[in-house]
């Protein structure tokens, strides 16, 4: 990684770029590409910005990628959601099994923070001017050639640019369109989780809380202000969804129903539309993100499991490294090539990562020898090592 702090460029390589997905990886890529002068457009299918999405986690190298795109937005953050200081895990019966303070401050340079992924929106959201940000746009595909690319929204609506990025998820519409590989990889684990105006008891003494059952877990988790975001996942060959709302409230107490009253209630007191259920999904790495004037970000490109929670951080890597190859680039074409170089591989292992750890969250009969235990640790930190400091230069 180029650790040289890069120059704007007095005329950038491209004049108009489009951004379908108005998420925090399409909103950091925007933040990141209008300070190189770039005229940026993001399109978002939702009618407005509402409260949704879950709780999440963001590490130091997705906060220091932030960082450098947006100096001083971290700081913003942590106003608006929660520094990790103290994380427990627990079995199902409410018995701690382990407490740890957390180290990620001292040892690379940024904490671990919790926040509820609309808020993390909303912040991002509020580095950009508001007329930049077209929502109620439901992209459909897209056309393009040498000069340019159309990109077509539900209801007959086009617009075209000098480039298209995907960073519209998991079930991608600007990857389908690429690479036409259908629906996502279901990997065996079904999820339910809200975020409520909710104090945790356990939130006096812990940030982060992990409970593990049988082939079964939960996080909760302090996102600031007042909220609390409960996660469930369930170890399950076969996915089905429930008929309705009160259907799945009723699953998931159903799911909790041998585990200590602490852990029931926040479900309890969760109003049944609120709770998301679904599957947990990815799909198979990919060898090139981009063809022509289109490339992906974020989970268009590389969708993984949330057992490491750098769904979100890897994003943040990937708006920074785009920034920084249009930078350094002649051209829009090698921009694209020099961002597939830097990103692939790097997040091809986060995936295979990823979607092992998930999987090994059920292993409840996982035992290993202490001469075992030890190589796994000392593998452990170098990966942590290698994952968390990640450190970009500062753009100026």
């Amino acid at each position: 990684m180029n650790t040289k702090p890069t120059q704007k460029l007095s005329k950038p390589i491209v004049e108009k770029v489009a951004i379908v997905g108005a998420g925090p990886g399409g909103l950091a890529a925007a933040i990141a590409l209008r300070s190189q002068g770039i005229d940026v457009q993001v399109y978002e299918k939702a009618q407005e910005f509402r409260p949704a999405g879950t709780g999440l986690g963001l590490a130091p190298n997705g906060l220091s990628s932030l960082d450098a795109i947006a100096p001083g937005i971290v700081e913003t953050l942590k106003g608006s959601g929660c520094e990790v200081h103290h994380t427990v895990l627990k079995n199902i019966q409410g018995e701690t099994i382990r407490a740890n303070a957390t180290k990620y401050l001292e040892q690379y340079g940024q904490p671990l923070l919790t926040i509820w992924w609309y808020r993390l929106q909303q912040v991002l959201a509020s580095r950009l001017p508001s007329d930049i940000i077209h929502l109620n746009h439901h992209c459909i595909g897209f056309e393009q050639d040498e000069n340019s690319v159309e990109i077509h929204f539900d209801g007959e609506k086009s617009i075209y640019a000098d480039l298209l990025i995907g960073a519209d998820g998991v079930n991608s519409v600007i990857r389908e369109t690429l690479f036409g590989e259908g629906k996502p990889n279901y990997i065996g684990s079904m999820c339910w989780r809200a975020v409520i105006k909710y104090h945790h008891e356990l939130f006096n003494d812990y940030e982060l809380v992990f409970v593990k059952g049988n082939q079964q877990f939960m996080y909760l988790l302090n996102v600031g202000g007042g909220y609390t975001s409960w996660i469930s996942r369930k170890f399950s060959p076969e996915y089905s969804l429930s008929h309705s709302a009160d259907e799945v409230k009723s699953r998931i107490l159903s799911e909790l129903a041998d585990w200590d009253e602490s852990f029931q209630v926040v479900v309890q007191a969760t109003p049944a539309e609120q709770i998301w259920e679904g599957p947990i999904c990815d799909r198979p790495p990919l060898t090139h993100w981009s063809q022509g004037r289109v490339t992906l970000l974020g989970d268009a490109a590389h969708p993984m499991a949330p057992a490491m929670g750098q769904g979100a951080n890897t994003t943040f890597e990937d708006a920074y490294e785009l920034q920084e190859c249009f930078c350094q680039s002649a051209n829009f074409q090698e921009a694209l090539t020099s961002y597939e170089q830097r990103r692939i591989e790097r997040t091809k292992i986060i995936q295979a990562r990823s979607a092992l750890g998930e999987m090994r969250y059920f292993d409840a009969n996982t035992v290993v020898s202490n001469g075992q235990q030890e190589r796994q640790m000392s593998l452990n930190d170098d990966f942590h090592k290698w994952l968390y400091d990640y450190k970009p230069s500062v753009i100026s």
